[in-house]
């Protein structure tokens, strides 16, 4: 059972609805990950993280968006996460 209150994509409205349907359009998944719907019980919360997201690892850059991913990854690794 979760202890954090997460806002289910059946349940999403106006502004965090369209962020969801950015989310799952923008990364090409059928879902939106459970760390963006736990940010969605603050809907400026999550539109500020989501673009923080789709500017440092979907936006052009010297990097290609597979290497972030596999950048972030690592570093998950190396840390520790559990996610």
């Amino acid at each position: 059972m979760t202890s954090v209150k997460m806002i289910s994509e059946a349940g999403a409205t106006g502004k965090t609805r369209a962020i969801y349907e950015d989310i799952r359009a923008t990364l090409g998944i059928d879902f939106v990950p459970n760390m963006y719907r736990a940010m969605a019980v603050k809907p400026d919360f999550l539109e500020a993280n989501w673009n923080k997201v789709k500017t440092v690892m979907q936006a052009p850059g010297k990097l290609d968006t597979l290497t972030k991913e596999i950048i972030a990854v690592a570093v998950s690794a190396v840390m520790g996460c559990r996610y």
